[in-house]
Order: C-alpha cells, then structure tokens, then sequence
C-alpha cells in the first residue's frame, strides 16, 4: 500500500489514547475534526491526499467561497484544525477495528496505518468519500473533472451554452439531462446502451433534446488536447463540447473492514456506508460523514454533515467523562480525574 509524498507538511501521530481518529480529511473530516479540536479534544485526521474533487478547478456553490480550488479550501482547512491543536497525518488507513475497552468500561480502537504506525482512540469519524466509476469509454477520464461533468450545480453555470452530451448511465440520467437542458440549448442524449422509455422521449423531444441511441465508443480531442467529438459504433460522429456523466459511486472503505460497518446500496448510485442522525451508525463509536454515506452531498452538505457528527461525537466523550468521573468517586476517589 503505497503512500505518495505528501503535498503539505505532515504532522506526527500523537502518542498514548486520542479522544478522536478521522479517517479522510476532505470537507466533512475536516469539519467534524475542526468542532472536536475547538472543543479541546484531542483529535488526529488520517488524510491519504486523494480528494474526490481533486480534478476540478474549483468549488462552486459555496457560499462566500464560490470559485476557489479545492486545494485551497482544504489547505486552510488543515490550518484551522491545527490551530486548535488537532493533527493531521499523510498516510493510508491499512486497518481500524475494536480495541479492548479502557479500565472505566470506554470504547477504545486501533487504527494502523499503512506504514505500520499506530494510533489508538476512543471515537472513530469516518469521511473517506466515494470513488466515481466512469463508464469504460476511450477517451472519457482524461477530461474527468473538466469537459466531463456530473453534477450541473457545481459545474454547470462553466458549461453553459455549450453543446452539451449526456452519457446516460441508467435511469438516473434521464433527471440529469433536464437539469443540463436549462443551461444549454443544444443538448444530445446518448442512451449508450440504457432503457429509455417512450414517455421519456416525449419529454425530451418536447425540450428539444435530441436522442442517440446507437452506443458510444470514444472521445475525440481536436489539435489542441481538448473534447471535441462523440465517435458512435457505426462511425458517425457527434460534436460535444461536454460530456455530463451520472457515474456509480463507491464507498472507499479499503482498511475499514475491521469496524463492520454496514453499507447499502443506493438505486441507480453505487454503494454507501448506512448512517442515521448525526452520522451514528450501527457500530459504538464509529461515525461517518460526507460522500462515504451520501455520495451525491456537495462540499458545503458533507461540510455541515461532518460538523454535526463531530458534535454528537463530543457529546457522548462528555457523558462517558462524566460516567469515568462517578465511577472513581464510587471507587473511594475524592477527586474525579480529568482527562
């Protein structure tokens, strides 16, 4: 399990038992790290520098940081969360799982990272995100992030105007398309080998989107590297400036297996860790925020969401200090200790 260098000065793992391990430091793991750092508990984020908006130029819909890189946000969000004395270390999640409980009955886990080094915790955040699964057509991920989009609200206003394709992937993106058609006129449905009713067909031919269903076989670049063309399986080719995907959507839950957490699979999206309020899951002491539970939350959503977990993460570490405390005053010590 290789680790590339990191892209920032990595912090050291912090020695002895950590009130909290967040394992991925995008938005959400950023966050909830941020809310238990500001709450004076010590916390670690686990970063593997590998952010699922990593291709795109920038972050859109934001409030108040409409248009700044992802790289940037995150820098500063690394920033803060060490400004309040909370850690973050490059490296790769190899394994985490239960630990014996400490002597007042709290949870404790063991998270290892791929180069053998260890941290121990009493809560476990989870925030690692989601991998997009393209569909395997030559040409397609180079302009990932770019030319090749997903989401109209994060890049659509770029793409206005353009001819836009969609790349249908299920039914999901029979939605995509007449989100795309309100921000461009000239709008071609690849069905790709995908059910499109007849119902549907009226729909588009009512808003002018033009439907292809011979399938797709490749991208095309002009001379200057970017997309240009839709070659199709019978030679014919489409000019797109654009290609709209609605991808599938995978957990990255490499080295979690140990916790057991459960996942489910979401119709039409791809596979997700289940969640409930607040990030809980079924498992004592482990939360999980952001696209890893729901893959389709923008930055500002798996932001909110990580802040809340960390919250309810602070809150239970309160009780169980509160629990630690009344069982030493039951022991016959006149002094509850203070972690």
């Amino acid at each position: 399990m290789a680790v590339t260098a990191p892209a920032y000065a990595s912090d050291a793992p912090a020695e002895g038992t950590v009130d909290a391990v967040v394992i991925g430091g995008g938005a959400a793991g950023l966050n909830g790290a941020l809310i238990l750092a500001r709450s004076r508990r010590s916390v670690v984020v686990i970063d593997s520098g590998s952010p699922r908006n990593g291709p795109a130029e920038a972050v859109h819909g934001l409030l108040a940081l409409d248009g700044t890189p992802p790289s940037e946000i995150l820098r500063r969000g690394r920033e803060q969360v060490r400004q309040y004395g909370g850690r973050v270390v490059f490296g790769k999640v190899a394994s985490a799982e239960p630990a014996a409980a400490s002597a007042d009955g709290d949870l404790r886990f063991t998270v290892t990272l791929a180069d053998g080094r260890s941290i121990t915790a009493r809560r476990i955040l989870v925030a690692t995100g989601v991998t997009d699964v393209l569909p395997e057509v030559p040409g397609l991920a180079e302009h990932w992030g770019h030319s090749v989009v997903h989401c109209p609200y994060c890049h659509g206003w770029e793409v206005r105007d353009e001819p836009i394709g969609i790349l249908a992937t299920g039914p999901a993106s029979i939605g995509h398309a007449l989100l795309f058609r309100q921000l461009t006129e000239d709008l071609t449905y690849f069905t790709h080998g995908t059910d499109l009713d007849q119902d549907s067909r009226a729909r588009f031919a009512a808003r002018g989107i033009r439907v292809i269903d011979t399938p797709v076989t490749e991208v095309v670049n002009d001379a200057d590297g970017a997309l240009a063309e839709v070659r199709l399986a019978d030679g014919q080719v489409v000019a797109r400036r654009v290609l709209a995907v609605a991808p599938q959507m995978q957990a990255r839950t490499q080295g979690l297996e140990g916790l057991r957490l459960p996942v489910q699979d979401l119709p039409n999206m791809g596979r997700a860790f289940a969640s409930g309020m607040a990030g809980t899951t079924e498992v004592p002491g482990v939360w999980v925020a952001g696209n890893v539970t729901d893959p389709v939350a923008q930055v500002g959503a798996s932001a909110a969401a990580g802040a809340l977990a960390g919250a309810d993460i602070n809150k239970t570490l309160a009780i169980a200090d509160t629990d630690a405390a009344l069982q030493k005053i039951a022991e016959g010590s006149p002094k509850a200790a203070t972690r």
